[in-house]
């Protein structure tokens, strides 16, 4: 049995370019969908957020416009309530990543928020990519691959080919022209060699030990693939 750390945004809003605080945490489906195929898989899940806060989940997360219908958002609502461990999370800043076989970060415009900018999930990632252990990430989780500097003081990510929520799902998504920087802009700015697919179709992105999904369709595929690594 592996024991996999979800590194989970803390925070319940997203600071627009006009100083609006728009309501968000993490995405529903993005958490309960790699949850449920490690836990059935027989692994162990430890959710961190920083500071130990209870995540919030992103309500627009819920809705049947968004997964498929009624049907799909019932079983998100479901899976949400069966994953205990995310309310009770420990501290980010009290996390050994050596501890842990594998870390995951899920989406939602949370991590644009706080993960970005958050040096103790830097340290973290940029440790964990070292290790050669499975780090998965999806859709706006990447965000937090901003924070993440190598001893050379370069992104640990450069130079890595990854994927996230791309400029046009954002503009789809009716963010881009509100938002103070996309994601996709400040990844390629970084260095990384940013791959993109078809908007909101799953898209999954491996490099060396990196397994980046573009978004929410591409959390279940990412965590089969994570799945494979751990055995």
């Amino acid at each position: 049995m592996a024991k996999i750390l979800f590194v989970v945004s803390g925070a319940d809003h997203w600071t627009l370019a006009d100083g609006t605080a728009h309501p968000t945490g993490f995405w529903a489906e993005e958490a309960v969908a790699p949850y449920r195929a490690f836990t059935d898989a027989g692994h162990e899940v430890v959710v961190a957020t920083p500071g130990g806060v209870v995540p919030t989940v992103d309500r627009g997360s819920l809705t049947p416009d968004v997964n498929g219908g009624q049907e799909g958002a019932d079983a998100v609502a479901a899976g949400l309530e069966a994953f205990e461990e995310l309310r009770r999370p420990v501290a980010l800043e009290d996390v050994d990543p050596d501890a842990y076989d594998a870390v995951f970060y899920p989406g939602g415009h949370g991590p644009m928020e706080d993960l970005a900018v958050d040096p103790v999930s830097g340290r973290l990632l940029a440790r964990v990519l070292a290790s050669g252990k499975p780090l998965g990430v999806v859709c706006h989780g990447p965000a937090a691959l901003l924070a993440a500097t190598g001893p050379d003081g370069r992104s640990a990510f450069a130079g890595y080919r990854l994927t996230g929520f791309t400029n046009t799902e954002e503009t789809q998504a009716g963010f881009a022209d509100k938002a103070k920087w996309l994601l996709q802009d400040r990844l390629v700015a970084l260095g990384a060699d940013f791959q993109e697919g078809d908007p909101w179709a799953p898209f999954v992105i491996t490099d060396r030990n990196l397994i980046t999904g573009q978004n929410p369709a591409s959390s279940t595929p990412l965590a089969a693939e994570m799945l494979n690594r751990l055995g």
